[in-house]
């Protein structure tokens, strides 16, 4: 049975690989595994040791803690968005389109968001 903290550490794992658009197989080679192993840890299959774990944030440029962001109590905390949204390609891709718009544009196209989405205050 799969325990929901390896369920969150894996999907935080491939939240990051899909961020910075890396395969399962280039991590892999990096941390020195092969990518089924990778598929493993990113379904909650398998448990990442501590020692992997500090591997895979290195070889993605993130503190060990990155992948533990979300949890409260050893389950994932309940926030405004329905289901996972980091499991959601399309939403990944606009999250890295967003961040490759020029800042000052990137502003406003997040307070037009606001106003569409009925958020802004």
């Amino acid at each position: 049975m799969k325990h929901p903290v390896d369920v969150h550490v894996g999907k935080r794992i491939r939240h990051r690989r899909w961020m910075v658009e890396m395969t399962q197989q280039q991590l892999a080679e990096q941390v020195g595994i092969k990518f089924q192993q990778i598929q493993k840890y990113e379904t909650g299959m398998n448990r990442v040791s501590a020692s992997r774990l500090w591997e895979i944030a290195g070889a993605m440029d993130v503190p060990v803690s990155y992948f533990f962001d979300g949890l409260e109590g050893g389950t994932e905390a309940s926030g405004p968005l329905p289901g996972d949204v980091l499991a959601d390609r399309e939403a990944l891709e606009l999250v890295r389109s967003y961040y490759a718009i020029p800042e000052n544009q990137r502003r406003q196209l997040f307070e037009l968001a606001r106003v569409l989405s009925g958020s802004a205050a």
